[in-house]
């Protein structure tokens, strides 16, 4: 059974308009045609289509989603390429997983400073105590917020 761009878009939850765009791109090489030049998706097409949507929400750019699909299509050979493309993502995101956690971090101490302040009617209460005060799960993000790494990085 085929289904349309639309039907496709539906069952993935994204506009039709998305699916046309990486047609556009060339991501889509493996979407069947009917004699018209419309494209009729299969089942097997949603798996492709959702590692397409993964991908992108990993931050990787289209020219490399294309490039993972154009070694796909090529076969075995491409194995070691496939895997290290997946490598480097898998690593970008662990290193944004890192970033986030230090945002949330700095995000959580902040929320401490403010109720703080609010039960105390002042920010001159948390912004006045002393490190040692501040509850261990802020330190951290209190010491990165109020003192500069002792050596700046390399320009």
């Amino acid at each position: 059974m085929g289904y349309t761009v639309g039907q496709m878009a539906a069952l993935l939850g994204i506009p039709a308009s998305t699916l046309r765009y990486y047609d556009k791109e060339g991501l889509l090489p493996f979407v069947e045609r009917s004699a018209g030049g419309i494209r009729i998706f299969q089942q097997r097409d949603y798996e492709w289509l959702t590692l397409i949507e993964c991908l992108k929400q990993t931050g990787m750019p289209i020219k490399d989603i294309r490039t993972y699909i154009d070694m796909a299509m090529e076969g075995d050979a491409t194995i070691e390429g496939r895997y290290q493309l997946f490598l480097r993502q898998r690593e970008a995101i662990r290193q944004k997983i890192q970033d986030l956690q230090q945002t949330l971090e700095v995000l959580d101490f902040k929320c401490w400073y403010y109720e703080t302040a609010k039960a105390a009617g002042t920010t001159a209460v948390p912004r006045n105590l002393p490190p040692e005060q501040i509850p261990a799960p802020h330190r951290a993000a209190y010491e990165r917020l109020h003192h500069a790494p002792k050596q700046l990085p390399d320009a």
